[in-house]
């Protein structure tokens, strides 16, 4: 068993610190039925046998649900390689890399790194990642408030509903305002957008495809920006990228998103990877480390970390942000997961993804009651119409083996009877028809 470092004492403080008399007291509010038994076991036994009761507990988690949940975290297959090369003990020990001279192999791996997500995106540097897609996109709006001296953001109710009350948390006490536009037909509203564009007006933010799984171009919404002076920021699907148009080819100044489904695994919220890139003249505003390549006295090619923008490094005043970590092994993850595909892997996963998606879409659309929500395109994730309440089904579903999708009303009002399928590269012709199976039986 591990070692437990708190006494009893230790213990009583803890509990009655968080108004507990006790650990029973503390998980009083889970039913009897969900109840950790675990913490009855006899005294004595040995390791073996407690390993054995504990693996019988976790054995009733629901743990083989046929997955088309997606909302931002998708169930993508990660090639078998990647594991194996990001646990080498020369990435998984390795200390921040503050000594060049020291550390060449990190350093060069985050350097690739930042040249496959340039190249994902069409940008022209990338920072060296940030924890999630969520603080990326907070950490990009605070460049864009840095970059224009304006205060206020327009924000696309596209966008994830996660990111947006992060975005209200996180400057909460900063003065920041943040206009939220409908959507329209499941896509921004390009007038509205046009109507809340003014001189105070510091970004503009989209999302590609957005919550919904519709795919837009936001060339346009672009052009209107830099005309008002302000700038745009494009929270991006990067596995989306292998089949539509990158940002940077529709003007976004400023790219950001989610890493996980390049090569991380589902993992109840983390540790997951939020990566940035940006045009050129913003690199000395991007938050975290950029690594570049230089030369060597003797000429010899070697990385260094370019620019380290927060304050342990400068000046307090100046800093730009106070991120602590550049999350270097889930960006090596990503890396591997790119490199092991390559353009045309990344391509072909991305076409299997939305061809899935297609069939699936037709396939629910024929059962009676059940709805396409939005007409506009969609790469791998569509909402649907039901009859009666989304999380009501979907919990229905759960007991037919299927995590069917989420309830979209849960963020949305007016939504709850709304649910957002999404459809990986993993779920098998037969999984589809299934599911299609068991929620008309359901709706029945």
């Amino acid at each position: 068993m591990p070692y437990i470092p708190h006494t009893e004492e230790e213990l009583n403080e803890m509990l009655e610190a968080v108004g507990a008399s006790s650990l029973d007291d503390l998980f009083a509010d889970i039913p009897a039925s969900l109840s950790p038994r675990s913490f009855d076991l006899p005294k004595g036994k040995p390791e073996h046998e407690v390993l054995r009761t504990l693996r019988g507990l976790a054995a009733k988690n629901a743990t083989q649900l046929v997955n088309f949940v997606g909302g931002g975290f998708y169930d993508h297959f990660i090639p078998a390689a990647v594991d194996p090369i990001v646990s080498r003990s020369e990435f998984y020990t390795a200390y921040t890399p503050y000594q060049p001279e020291t550390s060449q192999g990190t350093l060069q791996a985050i350097y690739e790194y930042q040249t496959a997500i340039c190249r994902l995106v069409e940008m022209d540097v990338s920072n060296a990642s940030l924890y999630d897609g969520g603080t990326a996109l907070y950490e990009a709006s605070m460049m864009a408030v840095r970059a224009t001296g304006r205060k206020k953001i327009i924000v696309d109710q596209g966008v994830s509903p996660i990111y947006r009350v992060m975005l209200e948390s996180y400057t909460s006490n900063l003065g920041l305002q943040f206009e939220q536009i409908p959507i329209s037909g499941g896509v921004t509203d390009r007038k509205k957008i046009k109507d809340a564009l003014g001189s105070d007006i510091a970004a503009v933010i989209v999302q590609n495809p957005n919550f919904f799984g519709c795919v837009d171009d936001f060339s346009d919404v672009s052009k209107m920006a830099k005309e008002a002076g302000a700038m745009v920021i494009c929270s991006v699907y990067p596995l989306s990228l292998g089949l539509i148009k990158p940002p940077g080819a529709m003007g976004a100044d400023i790219v950001t998103g989610e890493g996980q489904s390049l090569g991380l695994p589902l993992s109840f919220g983390g540790p997951y990877l939020g990566f940035m890139a940006a045009r050129a003249d913003n690199a000395r505003r991007m938050p975290g480390r950029i690594v570049g390549a230089t030369e060597d006295s003797q000429g010899r090619r070697g990385f260094v970390l370019t620019l380290q923008t927060r304050e342990q490094h400068i000046r307090r005043e100046k800093a730009t942000s106070n991120i602590c970590s550049n999350e270097a092994l889930c960006a090596l993850s990503a890396l591997v997961y790119m490199c092991l595909l390559g353009k045309g892997g990344l391509q072909q996963v991305a076409r299997v993804c939305a061809e899935k998606a297609a069939y699936t879409r037709k396939r629910l659309s024929q059962i009676p009651g059940v709805n396409i929500k939005y007409p506009a395109p969609t790469f791998n994730e569509f909402a649907v119409e039901l009859p009666r309440d989304a999380g009501t089904v979907i919990g229905d579903l759960i007991e037919k083996g299927f995590a069917a999708g989420f309830p979209l009303g849960r963020y949305y009002e007016g939504m709850e009877r709304s649910m957002l399928v999404a459809v990986t590269e993993k779920r098998t012709k037969e999984e589809i028809g299934r599911l299609a199976e068991a929620l008309e039986e359901v709706l029945s």
